[in-house]
């Protein structure tokens, strides 16, 4: 019976690991622990998480909490390391590119563990960027790469450190989990009409630290610019602290903004797949984005999974607030570029991995 340990460092992890839990659970020659780097009361993960995604709540919290990035790195790997000393364990799953994702990774290689990286291969080519190091280590250690499409595929090929390493493409993980979920999505309380209204999300804490680039970006959305659509904005911790203050300044008082309290999972997708458009930092509403055929502009420069934009309804503005009206005004106006569903992602995912595995 193969041992496999699965690693989740934050939120959108257990949205990735889900349909791989429920994969597992259906061969009879695997078993699995699920690990959460974090703390057992950390309120990003609400009760409802588990259920939409019907999935079962980590069996160990390694009890990591610091916002220094180091200082998560050493508690994880001090604490993965004594959780290594009780388990037996085959093959550990490390997911993305935090820095608990490293610190695991790297703890696991220490001691002879297989490692195995679900969505391998990203990359910004910006070392400047920590969770880049954290690429390039995760994927320089891992004995399996699961890659999500061509791109990612090919760097992680190239860049492979030993003759043991392999590289699969099996997709993008993600869309498992909307499939899946795809017939369970939930209206949110609030009286919202579908296809006219669009969705902000944000979280990158580059942007959120420079309050005069945020600001020159959220007021692009007046109510003039979105033809009069509220902006519907799930925010949480710093991103609404940002918001909120940048919105009582003057200059924001036609503003179609609307900042609401963040959703469980199930809502906030209903939201996602009904909107008029998307706009976002997060590589992951983007190819949620993609998946549902809804319009999508990312306030960044770069994406991980480029597909998003070549293939899919995603375009990238940067942080240029004449690019983003100019997207912006093509959004409401129904003149988006057509857009396809990228090879591989079909929802399937997850039943590749553990073939692999096996």
């Amino acid at each position: 019976m193969k041992e496999i340990c699965i690693v989740v460092g934050a939120r959108p992890n257990f949205v990735k690991v889900a349909p791989l839990i429920r994969a597992i659970q259906k061969t009879d020659a695997a078993n699995y622990q699920l690990v959460y780097a974090g703390r057992e009361d950390d309120p990003t993960l609400e009760d409802s998480l588990y259920e939409d995604l019907q999935m079962p709540r980590p069996d160990c919290y390694l009890g990591a909490d610091s916002p220094r990035l180091n200082e998560v790195t050493a508690q994880v790997m001090g604490a993965f390391d004594s959780y290594l000393d009780a388990h037996e364990v085959d093959v550990v799953v490390v997911v993305d590119d935090l820095a608990s994702t490293m610190a695991a990774a790297i703890t696991a290689k220490k001691r002879g563990k297989r490692l195995a990286h679900l969505v391998a291969g990203t990359r910004s080519f910006d070392i400047s960027m920590p969770k880049e190091i954290n690429r390039l280590v995760i994927d320089s250690l891992s004995d399996y790469l699961f890659t999500a499409g061509v791109r990612s595929n090919s760097v992680a090929t190239r860049e492979q450190q030993t003759d043991t390493t392999q590289t699969f493409m099996v997709g993008n993980i993600l869309m498992d989990s909307l499939r899946f979920c795809r017939g369970r999505l939930r209206r949110p309380s609030y009286d919202v009409e579908e296809g006219n209204y669009l969705l902000l999300t944000l979280n990158r804490r580059a942007l959120l630290g420079d309050e005069e680039k945020l600001g020159s970006l959220l007021h692009v959305l007046s109510r003039e610019n979105t033809h009069g659509m509220t902006v519907y904005a799930p925010l949480r911790g710093e991103a609404r602290r940002a918001v909120e203050r940048l919105l009582t300044q003057s200059g924001f008082e036609s503003s179609s903004i609307q900042i609401v309290d963040p959703l469980p999972y199930l809502e906030f997708g209903w939201l996602s797949a009904h909107a008029a458009g998307v706009i976002t930092d997060s590589g992951n509403v983007a190819e949620e984005a993609t998946w549902n055929f809804v319009p999508c502009i990312t306030l960044n420069s770069y994406t991980e999974h480029i597909e998003t934009v070549k293939q899919g309804t995603n375009v990238l503005v940067g942080e240029d607030p004449v690019k983003l009206l100019e997207e912006l005004c093509r959004m409401v106006s129904h003149q988006w570029k057509k857009a396809s569903l990228p090879d591989w992602w079909d929802g399937r995912s997850a039943e590749r991995i553990v073939q692999v595995l096996m």
